[in-house]
């Protein structure tokens, strides 16, 4: 029989391996992921990603020692796949393909090395390192316009409310003295990926249950959209009191920033209402009889 402390060298000797060669094939691959975080303003909470992902498995080391390890021969398949993945978006220029197929890889890994029950309790980790890839510019254009439109909305409603003349054609906001453009930059996609992002981590730390977890992480969609509705809303109050310079400038840079820092705490309140009316229920402690 082999001693366990052999034993946990042999396998971290195996993980090392598996890392090594990961990085020696997808090195170009993650070099051009790695510039995506920093050049798209999109996707640059992908940089907080993988610490992140690397916390949350760390936290399950002693649930991950604690079973049993049965090594899956369906993991080789799953690597091959990913291989294939990583081949055909090499040669087709899709990189959302290569950039999936390294997931696809530490998951067969995993599970040719240790089996269905390790691999289970990573299956989070693994999940969310997925938030770190930009998503392909079909799909992305795909959710980009709808938003301009819902953002476009949300203005137009907001301002006349407020008793101010305005005409909506599309995604431009026609005011009296200016003209907005609600481009897809200010569609919000980029507050509602690193929001979704951010509610699944916030949500991971303040609440035990899955299903809390989960409606926190999606309350960030709606929170995103009328967040991004209220900063288009603003922008033309300011074009309308000191004409078009006054929507641009530090005012469109630090209203961005505002009406994330806004969107958080509309998450906050939520999940404290959540925790106030659906309480998580109080673990009894076993009594102690005193011989």
């Amino acid at each position: 029989m082999t001693p366990e402390p052999a034993r946990n060298t042999d396998y971290l000797a195996a993980v090392g391996a598996v890392l090594v060669a990961i990085l020696i094939v997808y090195w170009g691959v993650l070099y051009e992921l790695v510039r995506a975080w920093y050049t798209d303003d999109n996707y640059s909470h992908g940089f907080f990603i993988v610490p992140l992902a690397a916390y949350f498995a760390w936290e399950r080391r002693d649930q991950f020692a604690s079973k049993p390890v049965k090594s899956s021969a369906f993991g080789l398949v799953v690597v091959a796949v990913s291989l294939l993945m990583l081949i055909g978006g090499t040669l087709g220029a899709e990189l959302f393909l290569s950039r999936v197929s390294v997931i696809g890889v530490i998951t067969g890994s995993i599970l040719y090395m240790f089996g269905w029950q390790r691999l289970k309790v990573l299956f989070f980790p693994l999940a969310f390192l997925l938030l770190m890839i930009p998503l392909p510019a079909i799909i992305f254009n795909k959710i980009a316009f709808p938003l301009q439109l819902l953002a476009s909305n949300v203005g137009e409603y907001t301002i006349s409310t407020l008793d101010i003349p305005i005409l909506r054609e599309g995604n431009v906001l026609i005011l009296a003295n200016a003209q907005l453009e609600v481009a897809e930059a200010c569609s919000g996609i980029r507050s509602l990926v690193s929001l979704f992002t951010l509610g699944l981590v916030f949500g991971y730390f303040v609440d035990r249950r899955a299903w809390v977890r989960g409606v926190i992480a999606v309350s960030s969609i709606p929170v995103a959209i009328l967040a991004n509705g209220l900063r288009v809303a603003s922008a033309g109050v300011a074009a309308h009191n000191f004409g078009p310079a006054g929507a641009e400038g530090l005012f469109h840079e630090f209203s961005g920033w505002a009406v994330f820092v806004v969107a958080f705490l509309m998450m906050m309140v939520f999940q404290r209402l959540l925790q106030r009316f659906v309480p998580a229920p109080v673990l009894q402690q076993p009594e102690t009889t005193t011989v």
